[in-house]
């Protein structure tokens, strides 16, 4: 979402989230049943990102408002996940020994090129305005999520090529975005 708003301003906000938050329930309810088709419907339910997103759209489709030092302590823990998913992942990056590096160019190869088959369709069978279809190209060209790592890690399905496929394809993301931007503000995004 940082870098929505840095390259389309405070106003890719509202998208950037609803494409967030779209992308975390299909991961943690189409990802986690394909990782576990036994994986329980309530289990997916009770996922604290899970949770967090339905309360979240309820209270903004309720209009209701929350105190400031609620908001306040939210955005504090919120700041803190990140790193913190970052220092796991680093932990992990220790002991790689980059045997598989293949499987991490493959990934850096296949994230951006699937989210772009799957997200070019969408902007023109979609109802987007120029700025929302621009988010929806960026958001589908990124590379893969440290999430994902955690989530090996949690169902011990090779972490340590999750770990690399990670590392490899935020490496690889340095030469895709850059294309990604470009292409967006080119061909889908033009502000005045």
């Amino acid at each position: 979402m940082p870098l929505l708003v840095l390259a389309f301003g405070a106003e890719a906000l509202p998208a950037a989230v609803v494409v967030f938050i779209v992308e975390m329930l299909l991961h943690f309810s189409v990802g986690l049943y394909m990782l576990n088709p036994r994986t329980s419907l309530w289990r997916m339910l009770r996922m604290p990102i899970v949770l967090a997103s339905l309360a979240g759209l309820a209270v903004n489709i309720s209009g209701l408002p929350l105190p400031g030092w609620l908001l306040e302590a939210m955005h504090m823990l919120g700041g803190v996940c990140i790193p913190l998913m970052l220092f796991a992942l680093g932990v992990r990056l220790l002991e790689i020994d980059f045997s598989d590096w293949r499987t991490g160019m493959l990934g850096a190869l296949l994230c951006p090129l699937s989210g772009l088959v799957i997200a070019l369709p969408l902007m023109w069978l979609l109802p987007l305005n120029a700025l929302q279809a621009a988010v929806l190209l960026v958001f589908a060209a990124l590379p893969p999520a440290v999430l994902n790592y955690l989530v090996a890690e949690q169902y011990k399905l090779a972490p340590q090529k999750v770990a690399s496929l990670v590392l490899i394809g935020n490496l690889g993301s340095l030469v895709v975005m850059p294309l990604t931007l470009a292409a967006a503000f080119t061909w889908v995004y033009a502000p005045l």
